[in-house]
């Protein structure tokens, strides 16, 4: 009879091997039949708007709370959280190629353990990330043979943005402050070298935080920071956390900030705050209609 310890580890494999499922048997399809699994958002956001179904992706039940946006196959395996990945999952999951970004440059030698590693990179601090994002759509298109399918993705969202950009034309006067809410008391804002702020810009409106950012958002910061800029509007990205909602509603802090004071304040869904072109579009749209819904007071 073999070891106790070495049937728990069949055991646990024999488990993995059956929470993989079909992602197993039915490979994701690059340029040759290629088994794909990535490790970040932003580059998993990409490779379903390309119409690549990786084998497996990191943190599956919080990027469907999160980003939503393209829907997630249920055939992708799930490698764990992003800041750990499931190294025994990966390795059975059989990948022919892992796609990564710089932020798990830690990672690399592990990775490369188990596959040839393909990283791209869309966030840099101080760079706006739209540009980077088409850059790297295209680069996966031509590495995957999905150049028609990378193309379109670039080309509808560009028209999604700029369709935008045109039914805000002049109801959007005041710059805006883009914050996620820490707690009752904080928030992070997000700067130009975020989706969400070269978005805004793109939409022809005004990022109203006037600092740097690093990787896209700066925080924490204390609420009494949005008043600098008394005449800016505020949009709220969702998740805000349930302590917030309830200590906000009767803050006389938060209630003497002049956008909270003179109702120019927005909360929209959730979306990818380091996200691909997908989170771009979803960010857009959820901005404008929340811009343009009745009773708004974009336009002061």
């Amino acid at each position: 009879m073999p070891p106790a310890r070495n049937l728990t580890t069949l055991s646990r494999r024999t488990l993995l091997g059956a929470a993989l499922g079909a992602s197993c048997v039915a490979p994701a399809r690059g340029s040759a039949a290629e088994r794909i699994a990535v490790v970040d958002w932003a580059m998993l956001e990409t490779l379903l708007a390309i119409g690549i179904v990786p084998v497996a992706a990191t943190e599956l039940v919080q990027f469907g709370k999160i980003a939503l946006e393209p829907p997630l196959p249920p055939s992708v395996a799930d490698l764990g959280l992003r800041g750990s990945p499931n190294f025994e999952m990966l390795r059975l999951s059989n990948p022919d190629l892992i796609v990564s970004s710089p932020w798990f440059a830690w990672a690399k030698e592990s990775l490369e353990r188990v596959a040839p590693v393909a990283s791209y990179s869309v966030y840099e601090p101080g760079r706006p990330p739209y540009a980077p994002a088409e850059q790297v759509t295209r680069a996966l298109g031509e590495r995957l043979g999905r150049q028609q399918q990378a193309q379109a993705a670039i080309e509808i969202s560009a028209q999604e943005l700029e369709r935008a950009r045109a039914r805000l034309t002049g109801k959007a006067a005041h710059p805006i402050f883009l914050i996620n809410l820490g707690d009752a008391r904080h928030f992070r804002v997000f700067g130009p070298d975020s989706m969400f702020g070269d978005v805004l810009q793109r939409l022809g409106l005004e990022n109203a935080w006037p600092r740097p950012t690093s990787y896209g958002a700066t925080a924490p910061i204390p609420l009494e920071a949005l008043a600098e800029v008394p005449h800016a509007a505020i949009v709220i990205v969702s998740p805000v956390p349930p302590d917030a909602q309830g200590t906000l509603a009767t803050s006389a802090l938060w209630k003497a900030i002049p956008a909270v004071r003179d109702r120019r304040v927005a909360i929209i869904p959730s979306a990818n705050p380091f996200g691909a072109l997908p989170a771009a579009r979803r960010f857009a749209r959820l901005l404008t209609e929340a811009l343009l819904a009745p009773g708004a007071r974009s336009d002061g």
